[in-house]
């Protein structure tokens, strides 16, 4: 039973994803076109109609790249474990965090078989990793029932991001790669719009005080920040990596001929690790304070390249 209290929250936040869940408990979402679902959504999230025939801010245009940017190539991307070998083919084995162990289900995980520290996450989904630091005190029941659940979960139908329809659940275990000095790993996502990464959003301090900022391709720090609602940017100045330049090389390989992507990498004690692809940050909704750059990031993907496609 979901509170009233969750229910206001999610009203006031995230009403986009109130919504989502709303459509997807009535078994609403399956009946529904792609394209009168996420009007539903967005209308919910960003209060007004989304124009199909000329979207302009970044949300949507993401939108619009979900009915009509439909490539296969892009769910071996997402895929947690396909997306390893086809990086691995652009820019080498060496930035791929090691494979401990992949499964179809919950009961093929060997605890007994994995080392004292590790990463368990689906592959076919977002934000699903549970990290254990340490075996011993691992709950492990709670990971089984969670991942259970999460394998009986279509993601594509939350919010029609296309490139998850076609991947196969399994569980993924992975090395742990744990900082020197550090509680949690920095994650550097580059927006990279057309082979081109234009800004890096710097995640820190996820189990504390959550911090999102953004820099350019000469890290200079930028006004704007999101798309989370209620994370702010750090208080204090977050240094450029020594590899930077190499960072953005990997970026610009992998997003090489797509309208917009987002590579994700770990920058782990001076090496460089890949992390995951995404094509919709946030499901494609959310913003960014101030709003006005809504509509900048907007002007900066160019879905040209597909305007001949019907919608």
């Amino acid at each position: 039973m979901v509170s009233l209290r969750k229910i206001h929250f999610y009203w006031r936040n995230k009403p986009g994803s109130l919504m989502i869940s709303v459509l997807n408990r009535l078994c609403i979402s399956p009946l529904l076109s792609d394209r009168v679902y996420l009007r539903l959504v967005y209308r919910t999230d960003a209060g007004y109609w989304m124009d199909f025939d000329n979207p302009r801010t970044f949300q949507e245009k993401l939108q619009w790249l979900k009915v009509n940017d439909k490539n296969d190539r892009y769910s071996q991307m997402v895929d947690k474990v396909g997306a390893k070998d086809y990086v691995a083919n652009l820019v080498g084995e060496e930035y791929i965090i090691p494979t401990l162990a992949v499964y179809n289900s919950v009961e093929e995980i060997d605890f007994e078989a994995l080392p004292d520290q590790f990463v368990l996450k689906t592959t076919h989904d977002s934000q699903s990793a549970i990290i254990c630091v340490d075996k011993k005190t691992f709950d492990k029941k709670s990971a089984l029932k969670r991942f259970k659940k999460k394998l009986k979960t279509q993601y594509y139908w939350r919010s029609r991001e296309y490139p998850y329809r076609d991947v196969k659940p399994r569980i993924l275990a992975e090395k742990y790669m744990g900082e020197l000095g550090a509680k949690d790993m920095v994650d550097y996502k580059f927006f990279c719009f057309n082979g081109q990464p234009k800004y890096c959003q710097v995640i820190k301090d996820r189990s504390t005080q959550e911090t999102i900022d953004f820099f350019d391709e000469n890290w200079q720090h930028q006004e704007f920040y999101g798309l989370t609602p209620g994370i702010k940017q750090s208080l204090v100045p977050i240094p450029k990596p020594k590899n930077y330049d190499k960072m953005l090389e990997i970026a610009q390989v992998l997003s090489q001929d797509i309208p917009f992507v987002r590579v994700d990498l770990y920058n782990v004690n001076g090496k460089i690790y890949f992390g995951e692809m995404t094509f919709f940050p946030n499901g494609g909704f959310g913003t960014f304070t101030p709003k006005e750059w809504n509509l900048k990031l907007g002007d900066m993907l160019d879905i040209s390249m597909d305007s001949n496609k019907k919608i």
